[in-house]
């Protein structure tokens, strides 16, 4: 089964590498969005599969963009996985308090990118194409 990702961030190049990565390694269907709030609409209209989402964004950071994602009975079931440049263990232990899926710091290997998303949510990467 094709998963479906949404990738909230605000640089276009992560989003572009992400986008690239998912789709290549594992045929995934990636939509993207630039912002908190423009992710918050998208992920209730699209109900993907998992949010990554980036910590640092301008406007609306992560972890509002996570909160308002956890307050919307649309969009409160879709495991979040954040992005962060973040690397301390004390950073991202706080950010799994928050009840997100996983973290993954940047910079990260895109090519390991599909690898990590399956060991965080547990999907079988049998299913991943190649």
């Amino acid at each position: 089964m094709i998963k479906r990702i949404l990738v909230i961030d605000d640089e276009d190049s992560v989003r572009e590498i992400v986008q690239i990565s998912l789709e290549s390694v594992a045929e995934w269907d990636v939509i993207t969005a630039s912002s908190g709030s423009a992710g918050i609409e998208i992920a209730a209209l699209d109900q993907p599969d998992v949010i990554m989402l980036d910590v640092m964004m301008p406007e609306m950071d992560g972890i509002t963009t996570f909160k308002k994602l956890q307050e919307n009975v649309a969009t409160s079931h879709i495991p979040t996985v954040l992005l962060t440049a973040k690397a301390q263990t004390s950073e991202q232990e706080e950010f799994l308090n928050l009840g997100v899926a996983g973290v993954i710091v940047k910079p990260f290997m895109p090519l390991d990118l599909v690898e990590n998303i399956c060991k965080i949510l547990n999907w079988d990467e049998g299913d991943i194409p190649g």
